[in-house]
């Protein structure tokens, strides 16, 4: 007799043949009894191995309608208007969120067949959140969502699907409410594109697969000295990639969205993952290590929950002056690791410095001459000199021709 879970197709075979068997049972007796549970232990393992396909939403709404003796013209109560009624039973128009809830409610469609995917649920509604104010043009550019004519007419029913990718109406609230984001926010910020933006990062996240979980106690100082040493090879950004993947933290690089004024973000997925995500808006060398080192000290220091979140544009200045503002910490810690203060005061402030002298200190420190050329020019706000020390233009590219990269060879 049968009565484990079925798990290989071996004994999924056993158990049909033995049903075959039983077909004549009577219910109560044992045989009837050792079918009934036969076919329950059946019935779980094809839910699993052999899913049903969702029904496409327009296939179900038709078989509504001819469940219920309707006709296109009575659909207008439920679609709005008989053009738009014809324009969404022919696939000419997608569905709305607005559409979907008043199906859902009035015909009793199932709310995962008309968003298409299993155990869907339609979202708390945002009374606050205009949806037609995200930059959707710019993300369909980008690929984030679908293409579709007249493209805000569907903010909605767009947004909702980009949405869900990123781990549901959650993550959307703890964005709009913006708890726990850094003090550096530029005033001319459009928040719905800073939205868009975070959205996109933890999409991405969440599809990283990491070697380990992330243990808070492994982001030491020492750590974080055996990273920036990374930044002498020539692949380092990518190696600093894979550095952080082994310790269980996310890196994505992410182009920002016009009006964000983004360099870097520091945030944590709901299982507690740490998420790195920078937009090399400044593509150089000393720029991606610094913004790198920043939101690590975010992810050491400052990230204590799902809701905390730090958005930096690392241009502007830390006005509050307490030894305790996250954002000077940061600075403090970025700062430090690169190239400690007793170095930096011993020998290179104030001093006459060349490129040998430049590469001649990194040399000592066993980081690239980048960082130390962008903090000279960054304390002397002389933006001029060293300008082809900094690897200008030689950071992003190396994200976009590297697609998958498991392994990358120091050198």
């Amino acid at each position: 007799m049968i009565s484990k879970i079925i798990k290989s197709e071996e004994d999924y075979q056993k158990a049909l043949a033995r049903i075959e068997k039983l077909m004549d049972a009577k219910a109560g007796t044992r045989q009837g009894d050792e079918l009934e549970l036969l076919s329950a232990l059946v019935g779980l393992y094809e839910e699993k191995q052999y899913p049903i396909d969702l029904p496409n939403p327009v296939e179900a709404i038709k078989f509504r309608m001819d469940q219920m003796g309707l006709r296109q013209k009575d659909m207008t109560r439920y679609l709005g208007s008989k053009s738009k009624a014809s324009e969404v039973l022919n696939g000419k128009t997608p569905l709305t969120l607005s559409m979907m809830r008043v199906l859902h409610k009035d015909l009793g469609i199932p709310a995962e067949v008309l968003l298409h995917s299993r155990k869907a649920q339609f979202p708390q509604s945002c009374p606050e959140m205009n949806w037609i104010n995200f930059p959707l043009a710019e993300m369909a550019k980008r690929g984030w969502v679908k293409k579709v004519n007249n493209i805000k007419k569907y903010a909605e029913v767009i947004m909702t699907a980009f949405l869900e990718e990123a781990g549901g109406s959650k993550a959307l609230t703890k964005v709009h409410c913006r708890r726990g984001i850094s003090s550096r926010y530029n005033e001319k910020t459009d928040e719905y594109a800073m939205i868009a933006w975070r959205l996109r990062v933890l999409s991405c996240a969440r599809k990283e697969k990491l070697p380990k979980k992330f243990k808070d106690n492994l982001l030491t100082n020492d750590k974080l000295r055996e990273l920036i040493r990374l930044s002498v090879y020539n692949k380092g950004p990518l190696l600093a990639k894979e550095f952080l993947n082994k310790l269980g933290i996310c890196l994505i690089i992410e182009p920002h969205l016009p009006k964000t004024y983004l360099d870097g973000a520091a945030m944590l997925l709901p299982d507690g993952s740490p998420v790195i995500a920078l937009t090399l808006r400044h593509d150089r060398i000393d720029n991606f290590w610094f913004s790198l080192l920043h939101e690590l000290a975010h992810v050491s220091l400052h990230l204590r929950g799902t809701d905390d979140c730090f958005l930096d544009d690392l241009d502007m200045k830390v006005t509050d002056t307490g030894e305790d503002n996250p954002e000077r910490v940061a600075d403090k810690v970025a700062t430090e690791a690169e190239i400690p203060t007793d170095f930096w005061e011993e020998k290179i402030i104030g001093k006459k410095t060349t490129t040998a002298q430049i590469q001649e200190w990194a040399d000592e420190l066993k980081i690239h001459p980048a960082i130390i050329a962008g903090r000279i020019r960054y304390h002397t706000s002389d933006y001029r000199q060293f300008a082809r020390l900094v690897g200008t233009g030689s950071v992003r590219r190396q994200f976009m021709e590297t697609n998958n990269v498991k392994t990358i060879k120091r050198g």
